[in-house]
């Protein structure tokens, strides 16, 4: 098996770059890593050198080399910060219940209840619902835990140390196997990629909530790509009566009334938008759909019938065609008389997402209809994967419904990124929230360019800031913000994001983080889609040269005005201003949040 050292992600390849650098430190000492079971504090031991064996593959050749991620955690955290010593969580101490000795502690985290937290120790997907990480970062950021910051006896994680454990966790804490984006992280050498899969989300228990299950789709190695497809959904009969309620907007139609949301997609996803459609059952034999498929299992490929929920068997759903490009725009036949065909019920701009909403506020969603699914997701391997999705909606309480909840999605500036190559530039707007509104969440989204989004009040006071693209932050405010002035200048929420398109941190050019033209996906280029993009600056030769070719909507450069001298050959035209689109080569503007409205009368 080739080792290989794995970095920054490009759309349809990962190329080799500097790993981050990670203190060199060894685990001597310590007590309980996660101290479900307390103990007393111990002296802190003082880091030692990490161990530089050597490179088992000609591939590999700088830092230790690792089997998985989870390898990887082992020996940076558990080793080095002395979890594993007896007295702690080694074999034969199990402080707190918790065994992390070697063949043992996977089974002991993963996805398994914590003793001083209704927390899991290791929630797959979910790092801030983990206690581990929890714990570990309370440490390390100063953060609030149940019980004691970890580890104790030792040295906090360095915050990359503490990355790498974030984001093996957000790629679903799997035993075997590389989680790409934890992989900068690790100062060391990791197997080929190949496809995850992270455990499903439980269906709720009877009672409890609805479960609505995406059908899978065959995704090829090394793509990038946005879909939208259509299949049909009945899960009232899972829905008791008390929790049922109708919509005078949508008379006819059963919906259910809930409270916490929570979605889990495979590794490799940056966004899922569920929509419901307007259309009826009958009108799913609409040629726009194409086929209907079954997806998944043992009858994956054969022709079903989309309104029969068994006729594909266990662990298949039947769907259409999936149509290539951004959103579900124009997807299907029209609905007469109405403005809009469909309209989003779920979904997030990430691969894992969690929302609780405030005692007595609620929302309510159809339980029965057509539904228009739009994944974007990558397969960054050299195997095809079929992509999992699950939502699970938990019903709320019947006899407290005081607020339906409303959602800030605010697309009016959501391509105005367009700064030129090997530049930064920041873009503000926004945003008047309604007089009565309680605010009680906060998030934002952009695609890799977009290096830092923040929200100010109207005093110019930080009220939200990001720095994460691909996992943003997700503010909650307990008690709610309230917005009862009059004055709309008092509602106003403004907000910014930096957008790099291809400056290191010493200002030097990036020509891995800059917008390529090469780069954009081929979803970005089909018939109804965008994000092509013009090259103007050189990545090769005379790197950040001018090379425009005057030629509008060719998508190519003046290669030759980028050799690092007339003649040699060595020029690559291929920089592009930031370009809007779906992709992740493409950028976005996006304010989220959610809030609910009071009577002030």
């Amino acid at each position: 098996m080739a080792r290989i050292r794995i970095g920054r992600r490009t759309p349809l390849t990962l190329c080799v770059i500097m790993a981050f650098g990670l203190s060199a430190c060894a685990g001597s000492g310590g007590a309980p890593l996660t101290g479900e079971g307390g103990g007393e504090p111990q002296p802190t031991a003082e880091p030692a050198p990490q161990p530089t064996p050597e490179p088992e593959d000609p591939e590999c050749t700088e830092g230790v080399s690792y089997d998985s991620t989870f390898d990887a955690v082992e020996q940076i955290v558990f080793d080095r910060y002395g979890c594993r010593n007896q007295g702690c969580h080694g074999q034969g101490a199990s402080a707190g219940g918790l065994d992390l000795s070697p063949g043992n502690a996977w089974a002991n985290l993963h996805d398994v209840d914590s003793l001083i937290s209704s927390d899991k120790r290791i929630l797959p997907g979910g790092a801030t619902r983990s206690i581990l990480y929890q714990k570990l970062a309370a440490a390390t950021l100063g953060d609030m835990v149940p019980g004691s910051a970890m580890p104790v006896g030792s040295e906090p994680l360095t915050e990359n140390d503490l990355k790498l454990v974030r984001w093996w966790i957000y790629g679903g804490a799997p035993e075997e196997g590389v989680v790409a984006d934890a992989a900068p992280f690790i100062n060391g050498c990791l197997p080929d990629l190949e496809p995850l899969t992270i455990k499903p989300l439980d269906k709720p228990a009877a009672g409890e909530g609805i479960q609505i299950v995406m059908p899978t789709f065959d995704l090829m190695p090394g793509l990038e790509a946005e879909r939208c497809f259509a299949s049909y959904f009945d899960v009232c009969d899972d829905v008791p009566e008390a929790m049922k309620t109708t919509n005078p907007n949508l008379p006819g139609r059963e919906f259910f009334i809930f409270d916490t949301r929570e979605l889990r997609m495979d590794p490799g996803s940056h966004h899922l938008i569920l929509n419901y459609s307007l259309l009826d059952p009958d009108q799913l034999d609409h040629e726009d759909f194409g086929d209907f498929r079954c997806k998944g299992g043992a009858m994956h490929g054969e022709l079903c019938e989309p309104t029969d929920m068994e006729f594909c068997g266990e662990a298949s759903l039947c769907a259409s065609d999936f149509r290539e490009g951004f959103t579900c725009a124009g997807f299907g036949p029209s609905v007469p008389g109405a403005a809009r065909s469909f309209f989003p019920i779920g979904g997030a701009q990430r691969a894992q997402d969690y929302r609780e909403y405030p005692e007595g506020v609620y929302n309510a969603l159809p339980c029965r209809g057509v539904l228009f699914w739009n994944p974007h997701t990558f397969n960054l391997t050299a195997i095809p994967h079929q992509p999992q999705a699950r939502l699970n909606n938990y019903f709320a309480d019947p006899d407290n419904l005081q607020y339906d909840s409303r959602g800030i999605f605010d697309t009016s500036r959501i391509f105005v990124a367009d700064n030129a190559p090997f530049t930064r530039e920041t873009y503000c707007h926004e945003y008047v929230l309604p007089q009565g509104a309680r605010l009680y969440e906060l998030t934002s989204h952009t695609h890799r360019h977009g290096k830092r989004f923040w929200i100010d009040d109207p005093d110019g006071n930080l009220l939200y800031e990001n720095f994460i693209y691909n996992d943003p932050l997700t503010l909650n405010f307990d008690p709610p913000l309230e917005y009862d002035d009059a004055d709309p200048a008092t509602r106003t929420r403004h907000y910014c994001s930096v957008y790099n398109n291809g400056l290191t941190d010493e200002d030097e050019p990036d020509i891995e983080l800059v917008t390529r033209a090469s780069r954009v996906p081929e979803s970005a280029r089909v018939p109804g889609s965008f994000g092509t993009c013009e090259p103007v600056a050189c990545v090769a030769g005379n790197i950040g040269a001018a090379c425009d070719d005057g030629v509008a909507g060719n998508l190519t450069g003046d290669d030759a005005a980028c050799d690092s001298s007339p003649g040699e050959g060595d020029g690559f035209c291929d920089a592009c201003n930031i370009t809007a689109g779906e992709s992740t080569e493409n950028e976005m503007f996006l304010l989220l949040g959610s809030f609910y409205v009071v009577d002030l009368d």
